[in-house]
C-alpha cells in the first residue's frame, strides 16, 4: 500500500479528533475523504503533511514511517498540499509564487547565485520555465506576470495547485479545492486532477461536493467523529447504511 494509516489517534484538549483511524491509499489513484464538518478530515491531512503529529499510531509512505516527521522532511519525500483557506503570496506574481514552491527541488549552490555566475542564470531560467509549465498545466499561464492578489477566487485556487505541483510531488493533498468555483471551473479542475493521476501522482481529496467526489474518486474513506465508518468504492460507500445515516442523509431513495 502506498500510504497506510494504522490506528491513528489525535486529541486536542481532551477532544478526540481522530480515534483508531486505519485505512490505506493505493498509488496512482484519487482517494476521497468525506464526512460531516468536524469529523477529522483536515486533521488527518495535517497529520500526513507533518503539521500535526499523531498521539499514537503509525503512518507509512511506501512502507517508510513518516508520523512525527517535520513538514519539510515530509515535503522532501514528495508530499505537497493545498489548504482549505488559500495561502498565497499576494504581492508576488503568479510566476514568482510557483517558483517559491520549487525551493525544495532546487539544488543550486550558494556562491554562483551570490556572484551572478552563468550557471546561476541558467538555473534561474530553468526555474522560470518549469514554473510557467506548472501554470500552463493549471490553465492560468496567461496570468503569469499578474499579482496573485489580483486573481479571481477560482484562479487563486488554480495557482495554489500549480505551486503545489511545482514541488514534483508523488502525493498531493487537496483540501476542498473546488469550493466556491463555478461549474466551468469545476470541470477544468476535474480534467486537471485526472491528468495529474495519469502522470503518476496520487491524490487525497477532501471535498463536500458529493457528485464531484463520487465521479472522480476510485475509493473513498468516510469519517465521523474522528472514526472511520467505511472505505470502499463510490458505489459501496453510497450504499453503506451508516454513511447514508451519517453523511448522505435520507433513506437512500
Amino acid at each position: 500500500m502506498f500510504l497506510e494509516f494504522e490506528k491513528i489517534c489525535r486529541s486536542f484538549g481532551g477532544v478526540n479528533a481522530l480515534s483508531q483511524v486505519s485505512f490505506g491509499v493505493e498509488a496512482g489513484t484519487i482517494h476521497g475523504l468525506i464526512g460531516p464538518n468536524g469529523s477529522g478530515k483536515t486533521t488527518l491531512v495535517n497529520l500526513i503533511s507533518g503539521l500535526t503529529p499523531p498521539d499514537s499510531g503509525r503512518l507509512t509512505l511506501d512502507s517508510r514511517p513518516i508520523h512525527g516527521l517535520p513538514p519539510y522532511r515530509i515535503a522532501a519525500l514528495g508530499v505537497a498540499r493545498t489548504f482549505q483557506n488559500i495561502r498565497l503570496f499576494s504581492n508576488m506574481t503568479c510566476l514568482e509564487n510557483v517558483m517559491a514552491g520549487q525551493h525544495l527541488m532546487a539544488r543550486r549552490a550558494l556562491f554562483p547565485r551570490l556572484l551572478h555566475l552563468p550557471s546561476a542564470r541558467l538555473d534561474e531560467l530553468k526555474s522560470r520555465e518549469e514554473a510557467f509549465a506548472c501554470l500552463s498545466r493549471a490553465g492560468i499561464e496567461d496570468k503569469a506576470l499578474m499579482l496573485a492578489g489580483s486573481l479571481s477566487y477560482g484562479e487563486r485556487r488554480k495557482l495554489e495547485i500549480a505551486r503545489a505541483i511545482a514541488l514534483g510531488p508523488r502525493l498531493l493533498l487537496l483540501d476542498e479545492p473546488i469550493a466556491g468555483m463555478r461549474q466551468r471551473e469545476i470541470q477544468e479542475m476535474e480534467f486537471l486532477f485526472r491528468s495529474l493521476v495519469e502522470s503518476g501522482i496520487t491524490i487525497i481529496l477532501i471535498e463536500h461536493n458529493m457528485p464531484f467526489v463520487m465521479r472522480l474518486c476510485s475509493r473513498i474513506t468516510v469519517l465521523q467523529f474522528g472514526q472511520t465508518i467505511t472505505t470502499g468504492t463510490p458505489d459501496e460507500v453510497a450504499r453503506h447504511p451508516d454513511v447514508i445515516e451519517a453523511y448522505l442523509g435520507g433513506d437512500g431513495e
